[in-house]
């Protein structure tokens, strides 16, 4: 009974790998999704007496699976260094079935499991099929989504609405812009300077290039300014 038990008490624990997962840049600067996922799974680790280290990929999508922090955890999984992926939604570790069919199969394969805290212990037939339907629903909502967007974007353009972030560039800018052309100095010469003085481009930007400086001149700003002081401008751009 004592070697037994002594046995028992030598026998490592349960060993977890997290994964936690943001998509978007605000995301990650307010740190809330990745500190409420980390709070989730190591309060589950804890309940369950499983040993735990958190992999964190920040700012990538999980259309794919092509993220570093997730390949290094299946990679350990697969040495046998852990024996299972925690995470605290089914979407943080993929939106498509075929990739978590993929990765069903890969941790049967080595031996690990996958368990999730919004489905649970997917190891079970019960348990991936179950989280199969999910993602199956979840990458159908997704390709939903994106056609309701292409539409809806599709439907503005031919309404004439100007899509994408408004330009800001202030009209003493624009003003020297013109002028500088008016006086012959070619595109790449307006960009340079403009760069070099460090005056912000209509995106927000400090480097300016042939096209950004070509943009300006284009512009309605631009072309009424032409017309007041009578400069003769070629709209056309010229070779870099």
């Amino acid at each position: 009974m004592a070697r037994a038990r002594k046995s028992q008490q030598q026998r490592p624990g349960t060993r977890a790998l997290g994964y936690v997962r943001v998509s978007t840049e605000g995301q990650v600067d307010s740190g809330a999704g990745m500190a409420a996922q980390t709070e989730a799974i190591t309060t589950e680790a804890t309940r369950q007496g499983w040993t735990l280290a958190v992999h964190t990929d920040a700012g990538l999508s999980g259309a794919t699976m092509n993220r570093p922090a997730l390949a290094e955890a299946l990679d350990a999984l697969d040495r046998g260094e852990a024996d299972l992926l925690l995470a605290s939604k089914l979407d943080r570790v993929s939106r498509s079935v075929r990739d978590f069919a993929e990765l069903l199969d890969r941790a049967r394969r080595h031996g690990w499991r996958v368990v999730l805290l919004d489905l649970g212990d997917t190891s079970s037939a019960s348990g991936e099929m179950t989280a199969n339907i999910i993602a199956s629903a979840a990458q159908y909502e997704r390709r939903l989504i994106g056609i309701r967007t292409r539409e809806g974007l599709a439907a503005k353009r031919a309404q004439g609405v100007r899509l994408g972030r408004p330009s800001v560039l202030s009209s003493e800018t624009v003003a020297r812009i013109v002028q500088d052309r008016a006086e012959g100095n070619g595109l790449r010469i307006i960009a340079e300077r403009l760069t070099a003085e460090g005056i912000a481009t209509a995106r927000g930007g400090l480097a300016w290039s042939t096209s950004s400086v070509q943009a300006v001149l284009s512009g309605q700003d631009a072309k009424n300014l032409k017309r007041g002081v009578g400069a003769q401008v070629d709209d056309q751009q010229e070779r870099p």
